[in-house]
């Protein structure tokens, strides 16, 4: 009897011993999102608004913008809630009209209780579309914030007009983080389109580069619709992004959705084209081949792709169920699927 009291005395020390060392982990999520044409129904004679697909329907377009605008919340209230139980803390958002379809977005039914607040700048880009950060303030505290223009110009001289990049600087539950949002030129023009792509992640360049004048470690985040997939020359010959994390040294770049893309994953379809448009590029201080996580780290990244977000029928099977097609609405969401990221870090 003695025996077996010290046996299981040892064996409950033992127990709790393991229990006591057990790591915890805080996990937030970092998302993107093109929100597919999210105008408003008032024209604003300063813009090309009215050849947005809402303001070419003949009827109902309240009742449309308030359906669209309840779907996206909802679906911005589903990403990253596997392991992080909540919504992104951050999210960068493109083809937005104004700061008024923010407003109505973040105080939709879905996100309303989220309290999330947001930054934007008017873009100069002809179509009127912007982009800009969402964030749940209990989370993420902004301290500084700057648009870029991106300059660029036809072999004719004529000024292309487009979205500017946008900077945001802040604190992720007190750990300084500097996010880029992107939405770069489109492939409309086919190859005459892809300096203008390269002259974008010129641009993106020289934010790092300005960011680590004043913080040589900066972990940075650059997020967006790049109209690029992650194999071409903006990102192999200007980036020059590492697609293995154990490729990457400091200061380098590593963009984990380029392996995705070589395994078939997609964020948008252009022209029959399969294509993985929407990325989250960090920089090397953001990622680890270890399991140390004392600083916020990538731990994954994804694409969020549910059933009810994909084309089930007809000639776009397998596509994102978009929100207009050929004048009409369609019921969707956007004709691009949100892509993701999970940051870790130990709680001490």
């Amino acid at each position: 009897m003695y025996l077996i009291r010290i046996v299981l005395v040892s064996l409950l020390f033992i127990g709790n011993s393991m229990f006591c060392q057990e790591k915890q982990y805080k996990i937030r999520t970092v998302a993107f999102y093109n929100l597919e044409n999210l105008f408003d129904t008032i024209n604003n004679p300063a813009k090309n608004d009215e050849a947005s697909p809402i303001m070419e329907l003949k009827t109902n377009k309240a009742k449309v913008y308030s359906d669209k605008i309840e779907r996206l919340g909802s679906v911005i209230a589903q990403i990253g809630l596997e392991k992080a139980n909540d919504s992104p803390a951050i999210i960068g958002v493109v083809e937005i009209e104004n700061d008024t379809v923010l407003k109505d977005l973040i105080n939709g039914k879905d996100l309303k209780q989220k309290d999330y607040r947001f930054i934007h700048y008017e873009s100069p880009d002809k179509r009127g579309i912007d982009v800009a950060l969402l964030y749940q303030e209990r989370y993420f505290k902004p301290t500084h914030h700057k648009n870029y223009e991106l300059k660029i110009y036809t072999k004719e001289g004529e000024r292309v007009f487009t979205r500017d990049q946008l900077l945001v600087v802040g604190y992720l539950d007190g750990e300084l983080i500097h996010i880029i949002v992107n939405h770069w030129p489109s492939k409309r023009g086919g190859a005459r389109s892809i300096p203008f792509r390269e002259k974008a992640a010129e641009l993106n360049l020289k934010i790092m580069a300005e960011i680590r004048e004043t913080s040589p470690n900066a972990k940075i985040i650059t997020m967006g619709d790049f109209n690029d997939d992650p194999i071409e020359s903006s990102f192999k010959n200007i980036l020059k992004k590492k697609k293995d994390k154990e490729d990457v040294e400091e200061n380098d770049l590593y963009n984990p959705y380029e392996n995705m893309f070589a395994k078939g994953l997609n964020t948008a379809g252009y022209r029959d084209n399969i294509n993985l448009f929407d990325q989250l590029i960090v920089s090397s201080q953001l990622v680890t081949t270890t399991k140390n996580y004392d600083t916020y780290k990538l731990y994954q990244a994804n694409i969020f792709n549910p059933k009810f977000l994909i084309t089930q029928h007809g000639r776009y099977k397998g596509y994102p169920k978009r929100s207009f097609s050929y004048g009409n609405y369609t019921g969707g969401y956007s004709d691009h699927f949100p892509s993701y990221i999970y940051l870790i870090r130990e709680v001490k």
